[in-house]
């Protein structure tokens, strides 16, 4: 039973599921945009919005969490120094998962998730 979990399993065992989203929330915050599939998508949705959190709180210690959690250190360094001006005034929802064709394959559902 699944009563009150907030993150889908992914198919995944605990510590591959945590890694692809450390590498999909570094990669969403380096390039803007990713397109992935849509349960992936809703899931590092939530871990951005945490990241982006921290960077707008921008205390040493925020950053010592962002530094642990992201795998590429000067791209903490340039959200750290971007995010006032970008999401100053904005409390939250700093993503947007917007769906695409699927994928030919699998038939698995994509989606573009992107920073507003």
């Amino acid at each position: 039973m699944r009563h009150r979990r907030r993150v889908k399993k992914l198919g995944r065992p605990a510590d591959q599921r945590r890694a692809l989203l450390r590498s999909l929330t570094t990669e969403l915050i380096r390039h803007g945009q990713i397109t992935t599939t849509k349960a992936r998508a809703k899931a590092v949705r939530s871990e951005v919005d945490k990241i982006i959190t921290l960077a707008k709180d921008g205390s040493l210690a925020a950053r010592r969490q962002a530094l642990g959690y992201l795998y590429d250190k000067n791209l903490v360094h340039a959200l750290f120094e971007n995010v006032q001006e970008r999401y100053g005034d904005r409390n939250g929802g700093y993503t947007r998962v917007s769906r695409t064709i699927r994928r030919r394959g699998d038939n698995a559902e994509m989606a573009v998730i992107e920073l507003v």
